[in-house]
């Protein structure tokens, strides 16, 4: 059978979401109508008319085409029309199939017992390897790309089970899938990510890959044995979503030139601190992108790689065969490189031989895990790296957090209260014009959070004279503190700009940075 799509030269844009034909919808699934961006609407004279986002689409037309077994005539449509014509035809989808996959008793074939023990390898594959369920994991892992989720979170407990999205750096939780079906679905994802599904009492790690709206998107995968089940995440890289840019991540301008001029030294360190999920790799590739030059040879060593960076080459770790961040940066600088990326310094050799490459001739980017900037070189210290050595070629330090940002639509000023008062300075309640913060009052752009995105809040140390000697002396963070260079702004501080200019809330910068007195400058 020949079923091909056509494609008119002139295509007509709906504005709105148009009537339906029920039986005509239900030619395409859930999880192939959201991937494809497309929903059939009617038949005219054996045509199937297809809204779709991208109607020049030719490959998604002739996928419906042949799915469907007809020929297919695509239909422009607005974003927020496609939106409501999605809900309209497919309801929640994941949501929906979930209902619709728990309707079963005991006795019926998509029933799953939650007994784990019970449960046979060969039993799981099966279950797995269902449509209905396959279409599930694909609509929850889909729905949390169209929401910007960075994280999915499945989560067992004793008679539930729970579906997380991180969305911004809050979890918010969705509709759970019943919870006889957790077998299948933790198999599902260990099927997709590469992993053994017999072996479910030791930690896994896996990755996917897919393709979401012509992009690809890879997906990083961790499960964990818990006292009822394997919990499972899944961390998604969506690397054509982000802009590196440090005034898209929302670093100052005068940060903004200061970067730029120690990442241009020829030779050195410079590392960027913060908890896991504060965005330091992302600032690291953004100060990659800068320096890249096909005149120079740029190595990184990663664990995992997140983002393929063009004209650099990137190693992934691997233990099982021997690569760890140490074997890894010794074989890189026999590579003749001019900058080297280190994913993260977390040991005393890993350390030693990256301060070794500075000295010797090489601009050496870094991660380190620290509450600020300011804690960076006493980590340093701790891991046995001469103070001398150090104090030599460490050129600055960036300590971050990340923040949401105030949703711009629906942006509004109100009151500072009472309470936020308490935990500001006269000098940093001086910088809110007539006492006025700002906050989201919620709308459908930000999905009535008030929030949509997310801000760095960064401190910028860079290295002088006397941040030198104090290393060179071992003092401490506070002490060393003392020695920043004129116009150095805590990370709290940079985050209070940011609320009195509007970009976020006070909350935000109180939740992800620490008032003075807690330890944070």
């Amino acid at each position: 059978m020949e079923a091909l799509a056509q494609n008119p030269g002139q295509v007509s844009i709906l504005s709105e979401a148009p009537r339906v034909e029920a039986s005509v919808t239900a030619l395409l699934t859930p999880e192939r109508a959201l991937r494809l961006r497309a929903c059939p609407v009617r038949m005219e004279d054996g045509v199937l008319v297809v809204a779709m986002a991208d109607p020049g689409d030719v490959s998604a037309a002739d996928e419906i085409a042949v799915v469907t077994g007809r020929p297919v005539q695509a239909v422009g449509i607005t974003p927020e029309a496609m939106a409501e014509l999605m809900r309209t035809c497919y309801g929640t989808t994941a949501a929906a199939m979930a209902a619709r996959l728990g309707g079963g008793g005991e006795g019926d074939e998509s029933s799953l017992t939650a007994n784990l023990e019970a449960v046979e390898a060969d039993d799981l594959h099966r279950m797995a390897e269902q449509p209905s369920l396959i279409n599930l994991v694909n609509l929850i892992i889909l729905e949390a790309i169209r929401a910007r989720a960075s994280d999915i979170h499945v989560e067992p407990f004793e008679k539930e089970l729970k579906v997380k999205y991180r969305i911004d750096g809050v979890l918010k939780e969705q509709s759970p899938p019943p919870k006889h079906l957790q077998p299948a679905i933790t198999s599902r994802v260990k099927i997709m990510g590469g992993m053994n599904i017999a072996e479910r009492y030791v930690p896994q790690d896996g990755h996917i890959t897919l393709r979401y709206e012509g992009r690809k998107i890879d997906i990083r995968v961790s499960t964990v044995p818990t006292l009822y089940g394997e919990s499972v995440v899944m961390r998604i890289l969506d690397k054509e979503s982000v802009r590196l840019e440090l005034g898209t991540l929302g670093i100052r301008e005068p940060d903004q030139r200061e970067i730029r001029r120690i990442i241009n030294v020829p030779h050195g360190m410079f590392l960027v601190t913060g908890p896991t999920g504060s965005g330091k790799t992302t600032t690291l590739y953004t100060c990659l992108s800068m320096v890249s030059d096909p005149t120079k040879k740029i190595i990184t060593i990663e664990d995992p790689v997140e983002y393929e960076l063009p004209g650099v080459n990137q190693i992934p770790v691997n233990p099982k065969r021997g690569l760890s961040f140490a074997t890894g940066l010794r074989s890189i600088l026999r590579q003749d490189p001019d900058i080297v990326m280190v994913g993260e310094i977390r040991d005393a050799e890993t350390a030693e031989i990256a301060v070794r490459a500075a000295l010797t001739g090489h601009m050496i980017f870094s991660t380190l895990h620290t509450n600020n900037a300011a804690a960076a070189p006493g980590r340093m210290l701790d891991m046995g790296i001469e103070p001398f050595l150090l104090a030599s070629v460490l050129e600055g330090i960036l300590g971050q957090r990340l923040g949401r940002r105030v949703c711009q639509n629906c942006r509004a000023e109100v009151a500072i209260p009472e309470e936020a008062r308490q935990r500001l300075t006269p000098a940093e309640l001086g910088m809110f014009e007539r006492g006025m913060a700002f906050r989201g009052a919620g709308c459908d752009k930000c999905d009535k959070t008030g929030y949509s995105r997310r801000i760095a809040f960064v401190e910028l140390f860079a290295a002088n004279p006397a941040m030198r000697a104090a290393i060179g002396k071992r003092l401490s963070a506070q002490e060393l503190l003392k020695t920043a260079p004129a116009g150095f702004v805590t990370m709290r501080r940079d985050g209070l700009m940011k609320a009195a200019a509007g970009q976020t809330t006070l909350a935000e910068v109180f939740r992800a940075t620490q008032d003075t007195e807690g330890g944070e400058l």
